[in-house]
């Protein structure tokens, strides 16, 4: 009588339930990988989690650098992936809870642009990251200031077109973090549009360069950079066909992309102008009096016309 039901919790290791808790989950996880560090039987196992197990370190290269690391890849490297993968995640649930749902409490946003709010500023978060790191290598492994890098030395044994695919992802995610951020400024307030203009510049010199920097890589540089001869243990891909497939595959991309964005933007675009038709309409309709008031005006001035459109006779005058 008059007493409120209990919501009943979902049954552990339901659906339910791991989406509720999946970041308490993923915690734990992680913390007994971080408690195995701390006891010599298993250090040796927790520590494949957490750091790169393929290191080679080169010694006397130059005689200014003594030591130099290069990395390689194996299958040991699923576990840091994994462990990572973690950490990824948890970072994903604190942006979401401490700083995404307090903005959402404040600007009391709809069912539909809550949840574009939530993706972009997950997604601006993620690109912010990923640009900070991608450009602080870029520079630090002078790729800007000498593309030449690029082609020099192939076969690259230590991690194989990482170069190239580290400076076409940094102009991208610089064009994807301008893109979310200009909508979190939009869902804030509708009157902040400008970011959109800059991003649908920034997008097309963004194709252009990658363009640009595939057909330099691929048609050019690794051209006349090493041998043709095919070999998987060397690390050597430099023939004529995984060169035109792979600049293929990132002409298609690229215009793949640029029809996407010309979409979208011819639709923005006529959503604009059926916008403003009403407006323009609604302005006429204001503009020109009804009928009642245009004879309630020629009425007030001594001009009433018939319906047949003919003014009436004026009336004499009687004399005495």
């Amino acid at each position: 009588m008059g007493l409120r039901k209990k919501s009943k919790n979902p049954a552990v290791l339901s659906h339910e339930f791991v989406i509720q808790n999946h970041a308490d989950i993923v915690s734990c996880v992680a913390m007994v990988i971080l408690l195995g560090l701390m006891f010599e039987i298993t250090a040796k196992f927790a520590i494949m989690f957490i750091t790169v197990q393929y290191n080679v370190t080169y010694t006397n290269v130059d005689e200014e650098i003594d030591s130099i690391s290069f990395y390689e890849y194996g299958f040991k490297d699923l576990a840091t992936i994994f462990f990572y993968m973690l950490i990824a995640i948890i970072l994903h649930a604190v942006i979401q809870e401490y700083i995404l749902d307090k903005i959402n409490r404040r600007l009391h946003l709809s069912k539909t642009k809550h949840s574009k709010f939530n993706e972009s500023g997950q997604l601006a978060f993620f690109y912010l990251f990923s640009f900070i790191w991608g450009a602080s290598i870029l520079t630090g492994e002078k790729f800007t200031t000498d593309p030449t890098l690029l082609w020099e030395g192939y076969p690259h044994t230590h991690m194989f077109l990482h170069r190239l695919g580290l400076i076409l992802l940094v102009p991208h995610y610089l064009v994807e973090l301008l893109f979310h951020a200009s909508r979190l400024f939009y869902f804030s307030d509708e009157n902040k549009q400008k970011g959109f203009t800059l991003w649908a510049l920034l997008f097309v010199m963004a194709r252009l360069l990658t363009l640009t920097f595939s057909v330099l890589t691929f048609g050019f540089g690794l051209a006349r950079a090493g041998t043709e001869d095919f070999s998987v243990a060397n690390g050597n891909f430099n023939t004529l066909t995984v060169r035109i497939s792979c600049l293929g595959a990132i002409c298609l991309t690229q215009a793949w992309m640029m029809w996407k964005f010309i979409n979208f933007q011819l639709k923005k675009w006529r959503e604009h102008t059926q916008n403003q038709i009403p407006r323009k309409k609604v302005a006429n309709t204001k503009s020109k009096p009804s009928k009642k008031e245009y004879n309630k005006a020629n009425a007030s001035n001594g001009t009433v016309k018939t319906e047949s459109g003919t003014s009436p006779r004026a009336r004499k005058a009687k004399t005495s």
